[in-house]
């Protein structure tokens, strides 16, 4: 048996089959922290990393137990912070980036998109970049237009990058694992809004997760719902609301997706509703309905929905900004509209 040290010193047993109870922020701890004591070329980068514990307690005992050399804290310039932490992985070393908002990630866009992005295509003799970039989608939360945005489409669009999204800790854990795993640049989002959600988490199955593919959520016959982030929760939800027997794919991985998982579903649904955070015309749903139809088209007995967040900046107060994100309503109205069709 061997005995694991939550961020906060909580002691807990693992032992075969032990499932618990974890906050999604405190299961990125735990896989920064695991990849750290398994690989002393993990280091981690960002604003208030080290000694005030990271955005949201992300980071928090880190710099204590791996040193100021490993966790470094950085100033407030992310164009700076993503240029090392290119640089720190072209040297050898695989960098985890913590870049505390999604909306910060456009002032670091060029070292990410025009740098790490086009590294295996420039350099075929050394084609490896091991980057990872972390951060956070701040919508649900409260915190307003220019930290609230979810602009997971626009990295997707880049060849060279891989984007991550998952809604669950034992996916947040599993999927940071693999992101820090791979050869490739990665970013991956989380939901502050999830951060304090408790999930069920699976000791004995703390392992990478495989890049690119979804995960099942519930099975049905009636539907196919997709989603990701913060939209998996408000889909069950609406779907148990409805007493509906849908499908419930969490997609988790956006590029690449499984577009495998979601095609054998469509088989038996022969209908499909995508429900995302992001501004509905042009987010990432539409490539999903696109491919979905193009490959699947012989399976639909419908023309595939979306459901997505009116086009209009993030207001703070939560009055206001569940008029522009997708709501349980909005879901419930995009399911009937296409199980009545």
């Amino acid at each position: 048996m061997t005995i694991i040290m939550s961020p906060r010193g909580a002691r807990l047993k693992r032992m075969r089959g032990v499932r618990v109870g974890v906050k999604l922020w405190r299961a990125v701890n735990m896989a920064l922290r695991d990849a750290m004591r398994e690989d002393e070329r993990v280091i981690v980068l960002g604003q208030d990393v080290g000694r005030p514990g990271g955005p949201f307690g992300l980071t928090r005992g880190l710099r204590d137990e791996f040193g100021p050399g490993r966790v470094r804290d950085t100033p407030i310039a992310e164009a700076a912070l993503v240029g090392c932490g290119v640089g720190a992985a072209m040297l050898g070393l695989r960098p985890v980036v913590e870049v505390m908002y999604l909306d910060f990630l456009t002032l670091g866009s060029d070292q990410l998109v025009n740098q790490a992005a086009k590294h295996r295509f420039f350099n075929l003799d050394r084609p490896s970049l091991p980057l990872v970039i972390h951060t956070l989608y701040g919508g649900r939360a409260n915190f307003g237009a220019q930290h609230s945005q979810s602009l997971e489409a626009w990295l997707c669009h880049v060849p060279g990058l891989k984007v991550a999204f998952p809604s669950t800790p034992q996916d947040a854990y599993e999927v940071l694992r693999a992101a820090i795993s791979d050869e490739d640049p990665v970013v991956v989002i989380n939901s502050i809004a999830l951060l304090r959600e408790v999930g069920e988490f699976d000791l004995p199955r703390r392992r990478t997760n495989q890049i690119g593919r979804a995960r099942l959520v519930q099975r049905g016959d009636q539907a196919t719902v997709v989603a990701y982030g913060p939209a998996v929760a408000l889909c069950q939800a609406a779907i148990g609301e409805l007493g509906m027997r849908a499908d419930l794919i969490d997609l988790k991985w956006l590029n690449p997706w499984d577009k495998e998982l979601i095609l054998d579903s469509l088989r038996r649904s022969g209908r499909l509703l995508v429900v995302h955070d992001a501004v509905e015309p042009g987010g990432w749903g539409a490539e999903i309905v696109a491919r979905i139809t193009a490959e699947g088209f012989w399976f639909l007995d419908a023309a595939p929905l979306r459901v997505g967040a009116r086009p209009s900046p993030i207001p703070v107060a939560r009055k206001d900004w569940q008029q522009i994100l997708p709501n349980l309503d909005d879901i419930k109205t995009g399911l009937l509209e296409l199980v009545g069709t």
